[in-house]
């Protein structure tokens, strides 16, 4: 078979619960946030990596936020992805689901030819799961979501296992295509430190809109966002906890007592 290229799209997401709202722009503010990569772009990387363990090839990351997402990137390639792609620009900011999807669009028109785009089911800070069958639809690939297994097939493609919800579909899909992944595909590999250390000087690529065959900005950012959000805000802290210690016996009579006191059960 022949070697595959991948390239795979991954997120810095914020790494607490405790994240500042812009008042004016009601959009998060990333910068200087505490951060880390989006749980499911990890099985992105691994079933990217195993694939061409497998089969040979090249996988390159690519990821769109302000310059600290680098760190992710280099996250990926320490994983053992070939190279990294940041898509940044101050223009790009406030981008919804769409938006988002039509920039990466057209960063992979400039990143060449591939194979297979894979993609994390969804992201914790947004819980969408639209970006990646909306990129592939603006790609004009098929795509599918929902992935728990991968194998390349001789007819230049890939035969896939999607989940869904009481069983599992095979389906194949010639290339190029893209795939989301689903929790339940693998168990990422931890970043080398050997690869870490043998690569001090790692370079990346960044794409601005100006490197863009479609240049006019109505198309990015806030400008080219359908989706106007009202308001957004961080949930209130819990208060009000409570902490019992003792034996099971005391811990039961307590718990009941608690019961009783907020008439959430009636004695007999």
């Amino acid at each position: 078979m022949n070697p595959i290229r991948i390239i795979t799209c991954i997120k810095q997401v914020p790494g607490t619960n405790t994240v500042e709202v812009d008042e004016e722009t009601g959009n998060l503010k990333r910068d200087g946030c505490e951060s880390k990569m989006n749980l499911y772009d990890l099985f992105a990387i691994e079933a990217a990596l195993s694939l061409t363990d497998k089969y040979e090839g090249e996988v390159r990351a690519l990821t769109m936020g302000p310059g600290q997402a680098q760190d992710v990137l280099r996250e990926a390639i320490y994983m053992g992805a070939d190279s990294g792609t940041l898509v940044s620009d101050r223009r790009f900011a406030g981008s919804d689901v769409l938006a988002t999807a039509y920039t990466l669009s057209r960063a992979l028109m400039c990143m060449g030819e591939y194979d297979l785009i894979l993609c994390g089911k969804q992201t914790s800070d947004g819980d969408t799961a639209q970006v990646g069958a909306e990129l592939a639809e603006l790609l004009g690939i098929p795509h599918a979501s929902g992935v728990t297994h991968i194998e390349q097939s001789g007819a230049g493609g890939v035969i896939i296992s999607l989940s869904r919800d009481d069983y599992i579909v095979t389906q194949s899909l010639p290339f190029p295509c893209l795939l989301c992944m689903d929790g339940d595909i693998n168990t990422p590999r931890l970043p080398s430190y050997k690869r870490k250390r043998a690569l001090p000087d790692l370079s990346l690529h960044t794409l601005t809109l100006d490197d863009f065959g479609d240049r006019d900005e109505s198309h990015y950012g806030a400008n080219g966002s359908p989706t106007q959000v009202e308001a957004i805000f961080p949930p209130p802290a819990r208060g009000g906890q409570e902490i019992f210690t003792g034996n099971g016996a005391e811990l039961g009579e307590k718990l009941a007592m608690l019961l009783f006191d907020k008439k959430m059960v009636q004695s007999r």
